[in-house]
């Protein structure tokens, strides 16, 4: 697949030529498409709203094109005066509506990314493409009520309808700084030196595109824990109305706290920081006793929503300092479950990381010692550490069960068949979230390249240079939407053909709390 840039006007030709390596058309206003595949339109453009500033970067999710050729001349009727209601409503001059053509652009999200990371204003969103320059104010406002942001004369013209067609435009003009303005000149001249800036990312565009093999992990995503949690915000905040607070992050994503926060959910850090009698909800890590305590004294009302997994951990901390016993916590000491699971008696506790830990720690008495495991862990070196303390304590008592989740187990289950297949991986999560920066570690165990990435945009174009089988998971906290995101994003690269790996399914359902379990 070769993929291919167009330049509609000759300054933007110019502009690119000598700093791209990928091939570059001046195509014109008037040529229409000239090669199949992969292509790039890049050039300038209009906004259509304020929000947008000259030498901003438009990407466009998808191309709205405008076709007046179905109705051909206006009878020869003189054009109504520009900035009429008459001059952008054809049903007011008593003419056919226009034909309306849109292409969609799945791979926008990705290169738009880039052009982030290059240090750009970019904005996503709808791209109209007219017949002629709109440079009304009333035509402006009139095309943005769709929702689209910008406006050229060429991008609809050159698309292709394979969903592999890319728009990168540099605004030049908006309502408030139109083209027949003071100013023009110096705007243009920026927003060419703007286009100039975004070869790299139209370059790094031209090495990933390609057909692809995706391999999907399963399971991947939610897991029981982390629905219930989000669940427990939702129904808070149908029930009581917002604010809903809730301290920490409810579980480790962003897109998660993101949406709750649209939706009225407050976050904190600290319980200090929720007004007294507020409701707040415990975000699914779990706490130390501490926090309930300041609770009560602040008189506040609070649904919890510990993961049933990780009260079971809570639960055996406390049944072994009740018997005098030092517990072995296996787990990264700043994670906040084990802040919380700590906090039950921190007096008997002692947090190890790693097997190298395990070799060197000490304890009070090694007749009375037992040992518990942060949920989220990866299964092998959590396997390791609690074989050095057996090793190293004959008298080790510990679960019957190690305690990692079964949603972390098969997560990195299915994560390690893939791997075993994939020139790479990519693992949907966000860097706070434990398990699922596991989930990388495993893949790159495995001998496979791996990246964790928040979601599409996040992931670097480089990345997928000569990758034609990618593996994709989620941890157990990102949302599966991001997914289909990734699929459908990856999609405007080249063709892709998707695989399900694996056929474990899981059915765990954990009940909502008391306070919110009534519809």
């Amino acid at each position: 697949m070769t993929p291919v840039v167009y330049t509609p006007l000759s300054a933007e030709y110019f502009a690119l030529r000598d700093k791209l390596t990928t091939s570059v058309i001046r195509t014109g206003r008037s040529r229409g498409r000239q090669t199949r595949g992969p292509t790039l339109i890049a050039g300038v453009a209009g906004a259509l709203t304020n929000d947008v500033a000259p030498g901003d970067v438009i990407v466009a999710t998808e191309i709205r094109h405008l076709s007046r050729t179905a109705r051909g001349e206006a009878g020869g009727r003189p054009a109504p005066p520009a900035g009429s209601a008459a001059s952008t409503d054809p049903a007011a001059r008593g003419e056919p509506p226009d034909e309306l053509r849109v292409v969609a652009c799945p791979g926008a999200e990705l290169v738009a990314g880039e052009l982030r990371r290059l240090g750009m204003t970019v904005h996503l969103g709808p791209i109209v493409t007219t017949d002629h320059v709109v440079d009304s104010v009333v035509e402006r406002a009139g095309l943005a009520a769709g929702g689209a942001i910008a406006v050229d004369t060429e991008s609809g013209l050159l698309a292709g309808d394979d969903g592999q067609t890319v728009v990168v435009r540099v605004v030049v003009d908006t309502p408030s700084e139109p083209l027949r303005r003071l100013g023009m000149p110096a705007r243009g001249i920026k927003a060419l030196a703007q286009l100039r800036r975004t070869a790299p990312a139209i370059d790094a565009w031209a090495r990933a595109v390609g057909e692809r093999e995706l391999l999907l992990a399963a399971p991947r995503s939610f897991c029981a824990g982390v629905e219930r949690a989000i669940d427990t915000v939702e129904r808070a905040l149908e029930q009581f109305g917002a604010p809903v607070y809730v301290r920490r992050q409810i579980v480790h994503n962003r897109h998660v706290v993101n949406d709750l926060e649209r939706r009225g959910a407050v976050f904190v850090d600290e319980l200090d920081a929720v007004p007294e009698g507020s409701l707040v909800v415990l975000a699914a890590h779990g706490v130390a006793p501490a926090v309930r305590r300041q609770a009560d004294e602040r008189h506040l009302r609070v649904i919890d929503a510990t993961c049933p997994l990780v009260a079971k951990v809570h639960h055996e901390v406390r049944r072994y300092a009740a018997r005098d016993t030092t517990v072995v916590l296996i787990g990264h000491p700043d994670h906040e479950e084990v802040i919380g699971t700590m906090g039950e008696a921190p007096e008997h506790v002692i947090v190890v990381a790693s097997p190298t830990e395990a070799e060197t720690v000490e304890v009070p008495d090694p007749a009375k010692v037992g040992y518990a495991m942060q949920t989220t862990l990866a299964v092998e070196e959590a396997a390791e550490t609690a074989a050095v303390l057996r090793r190293r304590f004959p008298a080790l008592t510990g679960p019957r069960r190690d305690d990692i989740c079964y949603a972390t187990s098969n997560r990195q289950a299915g994560v390690r068949e893939i791997a075993e297949r994939s020139d790479l991986v990519i693992v949907l999560g966000s860097q706070n979230s434990s398990n699922s920066k596991r989930l990388a570690e495993v893949a790159e165990a495995a001998g496979t390249r791996a990246v964790l990435v928040d979601d599409a945009g996040e992931l670097e174009l480089d990345l997928l240079a000569g990758a034609e089988r990618i593996g994709i998971t989620a941890g157990a906290s990102a949302p599966p939407e991001l997914v289909d995101n990734l699929i459908r994003c990856l999609s405007g690269l080249g063709p892709v053909s998707v695989t399900e790996s694996g056929t474990l399914t899981e059915d765990v359902r954990f009940a909502l709390p008391k306070e919110v379990s009534q519809p």
